[in-house]
């Protein structure tokens, strides 16, 4: 009963979060864009975020063994109201460095609380339930990405209703009383070991964590290359979407992605025949999404239009979304309850290292060769990570004895 209340806070805190990160990712990108920022420099405006995700990721997991997963938790909370206070400061102040520097808070701040709050989750569930961890783990994820959605139009929309600031100074009151009740409720010490963690055991994992994390990388990559600067753009110069219609695309999309990877189980139901999934499931996916992002970047200079992109782009997120989760699954099955912040953060530090490569790229990319070129190179960088999955182990379990060896 206390791991399913646990389990509770912390998806409401993460949610929470959530919110509040996918409005801002939106505030920021089309409020600048507003100013007249050029594609390459709002693409710069998150290289921190990006960049200090992968800092955090790396280092996360390590201070959350030390000091407890309900610390690293509050603190990624308390950075993103900060950063969220800051970019709320006199417009004038808003220069490009201010605005990297706000950034780069709340990139800590996110992926602070996504490690903790994914880590928690091998804490509650007992060891030897592979499929009642890969559901709770796809109700977490999805519902968190169906909620970014959610923040991605509310971002749209309140930016023309309210405003940028009124938006953030609400916002950040919202998340401080989200902090106050997790400080109150979650109890003190999850996920603390009690054996000191040596510092460079960051960086030691099991050749299971390390292929998973390098193809994390390279599916995450593909997805950003396209979708983080390029595509809101793209609909606004070539189609001529309003703030509110870039950002409810950008929020459905989320949503059923988020929709997806909640009823990943079910919906791979049949396939595994009650087994967990492997990383033959893994492969099979991302290949699939390769030939995907090809086929779309073969077609759009034949039918530029609206329907044609947004459909192929939803199919495209249906399957991102089976092969995230598997994902999601598999990095928990690959650890044990000791090292599973290490491993978590880690193989999140690979996730942030493919969102900060693609945010660049889908800024340059685009600026010299449009959406098409930013959809060959998702497609090459799928190619890449379906190579790396084929040598994820193909059984229901894998051996933990070669564990974080030193």
């Amino acid at each position: 009963m206390n791991s399913l209340r646990n389990y509770a806070f912390v998806t409401l805190s993460y949610w929470a979060f959530t919110v509040t990160d996918g409005a801002l990712r939106m505030l920021v990108l089309l409020y600048f864009y507003e100013l007249g920022y050029p594609p390459l420099e709002i693409a710069f405006l998150f290289l921190f975020y990006e960049l200090f995700g992968v800092l955090t990721n790396l280092l996360g997991g390590w201070i959350g063994s030390r000091v407890g997963l309900n610390r690293t938790m509050h603190a990624g909370l308390g950075l993103q109201v900060i950063a969220l206070l800051l970019l709320a400061a006199d417009p004038t102040w808003l220069s490009v460095p201010f605005v990297m520097f706000s950034q780069a808070l709340s990139g800590i701040g996110k992926d602070l609380n996504k490690m903790s709050a994914k880590s928690s989750i091998k804490l509650f569930i007992p060891q030897d339930q592979s499929t009642q961890l890969f559901k709770w783990v796809a109700i977490l994820t999805g519902s968190k990405n169906t909620l970014k959605g959610v923040g991605f139009f509310l971002g749209g929309f309140l930016l023309k209703v309210l405003g940028f600031r009124e938006t953030l100074i609400s916002m950040a009151g919202l998340l401080g009383i989200v902090l106050i009740a997790t400080i109150l409720l979650l109890p003190s010490g999850l996920g603390k070991v009690k054996a000191k963690v040596k510092f460079k055991q960051i960086l030691s994992k099991s050749p299971e964590v390390n292929y998973l994390s390098a193809a994390r990388m390279f599916l995450f990559g593909s997805r950003d290359i396209w979708f983080v600067v390029a595509l809101p753009i793209f609909f606004q110069q070539q189609f001529g979407w309003s703030h509110t219609e870039v950002g409810s695309f950008f929020a459905l999309w989320i949503i059923l992605y988020g929709v997806v990877q909640s009823f990943a189980p079910l919906l791979l139901g049949k396939s595994l025949k009650g087994r967990a999934p492997d990383g033959k499931d893994a492969t099979l996916y991302v290949g699939i999404l390769s030939l995907i992002a090809g086929a779309i970047a073969l077609l759009l200079p034949y039918g530029e239009t609206s329907f044609l992109l947004v459909s192929s782009l939803f199919i495209f997120g249906f399957i991102f979304a089976i092969n995230s989760s598997v994902h999601s699954y598999l990095i928990l099955s690959y650890t044990d309850q000791e090292n599973v912040s290490l491993n978590v953060g880690f193989y999140y530090m690979a996730n942030a290292s493919g969102r900060l490569l693609g945010t660049v790229l889908s800024g340059g990319i685009f600026q010299y060769f449009g959406l098409v070129g930013c959809l060959w190179g998702s497609s090459l960088f799928l190619t890449l990570a379906t190579l790396l999955s084929t040598r994820l182990p193909h059984r229901k379990t894998v051996s933990l004895t070669s564990q974080d060896k030193i």
